[in-house]
């Protein structure tokens, strides 16, 4: 069996391209309802993980609050045994002044470092205080990571089955978009994608329908419907955007203008009708 030549992108005809363009976005539409099926599942389980790690940040910063405060609090009773050996030292010399003014300096000096002695020691216990309320806060965040781990598991296990059960699918939707994306010249595609990703409902390129874009549904003046069905160049939509096709070359059922649309018939118009002709 030959092998089939690839032609080259920017060899495709006007047509060609409009009806890759057309055959790729039915896929990818295909592959956004897999996602849809999926639901907000992803995200759950992103917020999650990010709660997670956030909790793990918080509990290691407390943890790191409550080694410093024990670091100060070791540097803090140092400073009180040197302060206390530094009074009784000057107790000593006080018992042996040749003057008053000797004394005296000594007793300020006594005096200043019992104040330091009780500033260290007050913060000791505040610094105590501190390492309760973060032991606690530990405690509870702890807790909260327990169930937090536990619903991200939960979440986790849940998009899995059910992206087990749609991979296969996505895999073969993924790869024939990928084929059609090598037939289509990269500045078109990328236009196409650009103009996807900033439509609400993911449509890059639209039939013609009632002489109206199929994307807003504008009216098409009647020069540029004939443009489109010539499709002889690329035609984008003035108001939205949109890459436009004419629906037979994109291979569905053209949609009269001139025919509305079918509506039941009321009992009433029947009775009517039925009294006209009797």
């Amino acid at each position: 069996m030959a092998k089939e030549v690839k032609k080259d992108p920017n060899e495709l005809t006007v047509e060609e391209k409009l009806t890759a363009l057309y055959q790729l976005q039915t896929i990818l539409t295909e592959i956004d309802k897999i996602k849809t099926l999926r639901g907000e599942l992803p995200l759950e389980v992103q917020d999650l993980e990010d709660e997670v790690v956030g909790l793990h940040t918080r509990i290691d910063k407390y943890k790191a609050e409550i080694d410093e405060i024990k670091a100060d609090n070791a540097a803090r009773k140092n400073n009180i045994e040197a302060s206390r050996s530094l009074v009784d030292r000057y107790k000593e010399q006080q018992e042996n002044v040749r003057n008053n003014r000797e004394y005296e300096t000594l007793s300020k000096e006594i005096e200043y470092k019992e104040l330091e002695i009780e500033l260290d020691q007050k913060r000791i216990r505040e610094g105590n205080e501190a390492m309760n309320i973060r032991t606690e806060d530990i405690t509870k965040s702890n807790s909260e990571l327990e169930e937090r781990s536990k619903d991200l598991e939960a979440k986790k296990a849940e998009l899995e089955d059910i992206v087990a059960e749609t991979k296969q699918q996505e895999e073969k939707l993924r790869e024939k978009a990928k084929n059609l994306e090598d037939n289509i010249e990269s500045r078109l595609l990328q236009a196409f994608k650009r103009i996807r990703k900033n439509s609400r409902n993911g449509l890059g390129i639209v039939t013609v329908q009632r002489d109206a874009c199929g994307g807003c549904f504008n009216k098409i003046p009647p020069q540029k419907q004939l443009d489109i069905r010539m499709s002889k160049k690329i035609i984008v939509c003035e108001y939205c955007g949109r890459i436009m096709i004419d629906p037979e070359l994109a291979g569905i059922a053209k949609v009269d203008p001139l025919v509305p649309a079918k509506k039941k018939r009321g009992t009433k118009a029947a009775s009517k009708r039925s009294k006209e002709e009797a």
